[in-house]
């Protein structure tokens, strides 16, 4: 029996059950295309496919209707896959397994999903709808928009017709975006050669854990810690103190998500382990009380591992502590316009060994593109300073706010009309697959809005169950107040 026979809407938690169902990790989205490709036949919907895998699947107006301008629909069909340790899941074939926990949706160990299944839910419950009034809809789902926006960088001009374009990918309920950031990635590999580790040495094994993560855009203000930063600031004092041989460092995985867990494999002289087991548990100390008030769960642990023959050698390891030490990450700047709102920011995303390289992603946001460009130089530096190569990839452009916009202005008498108040109108400093739209089709009016969800790309992911209700009944109002053409 579905756990969702008693939320409300019924329609939407309905498919959205049917899409947690279906694997969709970024970049493996075959089976969730072909769920959206037998939908449309099973509603005798038409349908067609890109050459990037995005699906388009229109409705035509109901009666009274046929006039109004076309509506694009659109939402992102992957999803961020993270899970917790020790969590048994493979997000190319598991589904996601939903719960309900008081006035919330969430995951056993894994992200929900609902960034942005729950936009593709109210599509589809609009497609298979037949008691709705709306004039023709065109429902655009994007692929991979989680690891590089590659779905909407391939759409090409004439995709589809409409003028209105409705983004079902903003996460918090009572809020409408008019503007988002742009970003870019920064990966620095460094190359290393191996050399003899001391039969005098012993190894150990740290871990960092418990970090909330979250998305990188919508939670890089909230003083959350970076498991990468943290397990770094470690090895970087122990190997000023001590003859330390790094062996590997892991940590992080999506250039997206503020990275929650991170693990060293390393060695230390045999006489220096009591004074280095003292340091540690110091340095545990002063972590935790500085995360104290964000993380309430942070963890670290250290214990004696064993270890191979071979370290990483002492200029690459150097090169590497202190670049990732002096790498910035967190906020760079604020708003001047818009209160209270991130303009620039950087992620220290993941750090991954591999085959004699090690490869570190870094992501950076800004509303302005001369800082977004600015910070990223920044991080490039650093990175060369420490002799790494540097490749940028995946840059997309911000969406600049349009207050006179008309479908802001429907969309705002929508929610004054439904719910008694007027909502929140704001940019968001998370990247929205609509400063792309814009390029491809430059008279686009878009607007932004969605649910609550918390906790996005993180396992702690989570939507608001009666938010939904409210998401809901705004998209169908604004529909029946689109202009005629």
């Amino acid at each position: 029996m579905s756990i969702f026979k008693n939320s409300e809407p019924g329609i939407i938690w309905k498919y959205f059950e049917e899409i947690c169902m279906v694997p969709r990790p970024s970049k493996k989205e075959e089976k969730i295309i072909s769920f959206l490709t037998n939908f449309a036949g099973k509603h005798n919907l038409s349908f067609k496919k890109d050459t990037a895998g995005n699906i388009l699947i229109t409705k035509p107006p109901t009666k009274g209707y046929e006039n109004k301008k076309t509506v694009v629909l659109q939402s992102h069909m992957d999803m961020v896959g993270e899970k917790h340790s020790g969590v048994d899941h493979d997000f190319q074939t598991d589904p996601v397994n939903p719960f309900i926990e008081g006035d919330w949706v969430k995951a056993k160990g894994t992200t929900l999903g609902a960034d942005d299944g729950i936009g593709m839910a109210a599509q589809l419950a609009l497609l298979a709808s037949s008691d709705l009034q709306h004039g023709a809809i065109e429902c655009l789902f994007t692929v991979d928009e989680e690891t590089g926006l590659s779905g909407a960088f391939a759409l090409q001009p004439g995709f589809f017709r409409g003028t209105i374009l409705l983004n079902l990918d903003s996460e918090d309920e009572g809020e409408l975006f008019i503007g988002c950031a742009g970003g870019i990635d920064t990966i620095a590999t460094m190359e290393y050669e191996e050399e003899a580790i001391p039969s005098s040495h012993t190894g150990f094994l740290v871990n960092v854990g418990g970090l909330k993560g979250g998305h990188s855009g919508d939670d890089i203000h909230k003083g959350r810690g970076n498991s990468n930063k943290i397990l770094n600031r470690f090895l970087w004092n122990i190997n000023s103190r001590f003859d330390m041989k790094l062996i590997w460092f892991d940590g992080g995985n999506l250039r997206n998500a503020i990275p929650r867990e991170a693990g060293a494999l390393f060695s230390i002289h045999h006489e220096d382990i009591g004074d280095m087991e003292k340091y540690f548990e110091l340095f545990a100390k002063t972590i935790s009380n500085e995360l104290s008030h964000n993380e309430p769960r942070f963890s670290i642990t250290m214990n004696p591992a064993e270890i191979p023959s071979r370290s990483v050698d002492e200029d690459t390891q150097s090169d590497l502590l202190l670049s990732l030490y002096a790498c910035p990450n967190g906020v760079i700047s604020w708003s001047p316009e818009i209160i209270d709102m991130v303009q620039t920011s950087t992620n220290l995303a993941s750090v991954k060994f591999k085959e004699s390289k090690i490869y570190i992603t870094t992501s950076q946001r800004s509303s302005s593109d001369s800082e977004k460009t600015d910070i990223a130089s920044m991080v490039e530096s650093v990175f060369r300073l420490a002799n790494a190569s540097i490749k940028k990839t995946g840059s997309y452009p911000g969406w600049d706010p349009k207050r006179d916009s008309e479908i802001l202005q429907i969309s705002e008498s929508a929610y004054k009309r439904l719910f008694g108040t007027g909502p929140v109108v704001r940019a968001i400093h998370a990247g929205l697959e609509c400063g792309l739209f814009l390029e491809k089709y430059p008279d686009l009016d878009m607007i932004s809005f969605g649910p609550t969800i918390k906790g996005a790309h993180s396992p702690d992911e989570r939507l608001h169950i009666g938010s939904v209700q409210k998401f809901w009944s705004l998209l169908t109002e604004i529909l029946k107040d689109i202009p005629e053409n």
